[in-house]
Parts: structure tokens; C-alpha cells; sequence
């Protein structure tokens, strides 16, 4: 019997690339032996729905065609369930963090070759309450970047976008009483920020995870303290080069499951989008989701079995 593969594509990502290629995406992947349908968002949520539609009506894969918001959404829709299908991934947003993590091609049909080759791997996803998450979760005035920033920046100057919000947002940046409490530890203090990654990559950032496993069960967690322009400025640029771990105003740990509260209205970034405030219980779930990667994807970014070193 052909397997069945159901796709999940936003239609305005990529500036339309993927609707036009639709065609030559559907014939690939029935000559791979995929009997294979699609469907096109049309307003938040609709990724969510169509992947819960898309596990009832049990498909064998289901494609996603998007950005890391699409992905996210699909995430959501399948995370529950015990009979999760294989995920296979067509980066088509601004950033493609969770793309670059895995090292997924932009070209459209590479990836669609990754999908067919047929080689996954099974990562971690975060809880976040109860919603999921496959990148990022953080909270602070600067996090709030990537859903801030205009549409129609993004599809001009592409991730330049982020920074040249970034720097905008600078100003506006201030440090609010938090309490983190991370598997035995606990920090309470001022801070401006904080990060809990799931990769390397966050809002174009590659390096700002630079010890990042994708399937060891451990968030990454940064803290950044109290700071001012200045300071926080270096770290920024520090964080380019992956060298940000050492700063004195940086707190960087490892951690299975994290719980953040605070009397400030501290918004939350899910992902790259909205994600509600405070208070917040993060578990990780290690392993939890199967992804079509290629072959020849870095073993540096995956451990079954090794230590998790902590600072």
C-alpha cells in the first residue's frame, strides 16, 4: 500500500516560491512512493487544525512548508497524540531557525530530496504550560523582536530585519525582578532577559547555543542580569561569535525543566511569536518528535548518550 503524505504550507512565506513549485513538489514525491495531498493556511491556527485533521485521518508524513511559526503550529497539532507521523520540513520563512539547526537546504526541492532520502532523527520539543515549542521560548523586552517587527521589513531586508529592530529596541530595555528555578538551582534577581533553547539557532543567531544538542532531553538556559547600554551592546556582539557564555552578566546553564514567575508583566516569545507572560513551566521532551535530516547532518549537534557538561 503507498504511503500517504499530507502538506502543510503557509502560501505568503518565501514571497510565494513554494505555491509555484507545488507542482514539481507533488510529482517528486510520487515518484517516491507517497500518495500525497495538500493544504494552505489562511489565518493563525489553520496549521494547528489541519495537522489534528491530518493525524485522525492518519497519514504516514506530514510536510511542512513554511516558517518556524508554520512549524510550530504543526508541532502543537500532533504533540499530544501517541501515534505522531514523521515530520519532514521545507524551510520558507525569514529565519528558519529550526531549519539552519538541522541543516535543512533552502532550495525547495534539496529539501524535498531530504524528505525522500529518508533519513530522520528524533529531537526534542518543549512544553511550555500547555503549548509546545521546537526553537525558542524567552521572555524580555528584546525577545519580543521577532513578532514586532513589520511584515513587510522582513520581506524586504530578510533576518537584517531582527537586528535592525534589535537596535531599536535597545533603549526600551530594562531589568525586572525574576525568579528561575532550573532542575536543583534557583536564581532570583534583576534581570533583562532570559533564553531557553532547544538549538543553536535563535532569531539568526547561530551561535548563541554553541554546545547545543538537539536529543539530549536539556534546554539551554541563558540569563542575562542587569545591564546597561553599554554592556549589553558587548554581548550582543559577543553573542555573534558564540563567545557570550563567559560574559560576567551572562548566566548560561543546562536544564531539564525550568519554572519562571514574576510580578512584572514580562510577554513571552514562543517560537518567534506571541507567546502569553508570565508565569511559565518549561519541561523538555526528550526525543519526542521524528524529522526527515540529511545524512550527513553534524554529530556534534546530536548525543544519545553523552554527558551533559554544566558551568
Amino acid at each position: 500500500m503507498r504511503k500517504r503524505a499530507r502538506i502543510i504550507y503557509n502560501p505568503t512565506s518565501g514571497k510565494e516560491m513554494f505555491k509555484r513549485a507545488l507542482p514539481d513538489v507533488l510529482i517528486k514525491l510520487e515518484k517516491a512512493g507517497y500518495e500525497t495531498s495538500a493544504y494552505a493556511t489562511e489565518r493563525s491556527g489553520d496549521a494547528t487544525k489541519e495537522a489534528e485533521r491530518a493525524l485522525e485521518q492518519e497519514y504516514d508524513l506530514l510536510i511542512v512548508a513554511g516558517g518556524d511559526g508554520t512549524l510550530n503550529e504543526v508541532v502543537n497539532g500532533i504533540a499530544e497524540q501517541p501515534n505522531r507521523p514523521k515530520l519532514g520540513i521545507i524551510p520558507m520563512g525569514t529565519v528558519n531557525d529550526f531549519g539552519r539547526a538541522l541543516h535543512l537546504p533552502s532550495n525547495i526541492m534539496k529539501a524535498v530530496d531530504v524528505i525522500v532520502n529518508g533519513h530522520t532523527t528524533q529531537v526534542d520539543i518543549g512544553k511550555m504550560n500547555s503549548r509546545y515549542f521546537i526553537n525558542l521560548a524567552a521572555g524580555g523586552k528584546l525577545t519580543e523582536v521577532s513578532y514586532e517587527t513589520p511584515s513587510k521589513l522582513k520581506s524586504i531586508v530578510g533576518p537584517f530585519a531582527y537586528y535592525i529592530k534589535g537596535f531599536e529596541m535597545l533603549p526600551q530595555m530594562k531589568a525586572v525582578d525574576i525568579r528561575i528555578e532550573y532542575d536543583e538551582e534557583v536564581f532570583q534577581g534583576e534581570a533583562l532577559l532570559f533564553l531557553l533553547g532547544l538549538t543553536n539557532s535563535m532569531a539568526g543567531f547561530e551561535k548563541l547555543v554553541p554546545d547545543a544538542k538537539l536529543d539530549d532531553g536539556y534546554f539551554t538556559l541563558i540569563i542575562v542580569e542587569k545591564a546597561n547600554l553599554a554592556e549589553l551592546g558587548h554581548i550582543m556582539t559577543l553573542a555573534s561569535r558564540g563567545e557570550h557564555t563567559k560574559h560576567p552578566k551572562v548566566i548560561y546553564k543546562k536544564a531539564k525543566s525550568v519554572s519562571i514567575s514574576s510580578f512584572a508583566n514580562m510577554q513571552l516569545n514562543v517560537d518567534g511569536e506571541y507567546g502569553g507572560k508570565l508565569p511559565g513551566n518549561f519541561l523538555n521532551l526528550e526525543r519526542h518528535i521524528e524529522v526527515f535530516t540529511p545524512n550527513d547532518i553534524h554529530n556534534e549537534e546530536l548525543t544519545q548518550s553523552e554527558d551533559v557538561n554544566t558551568k
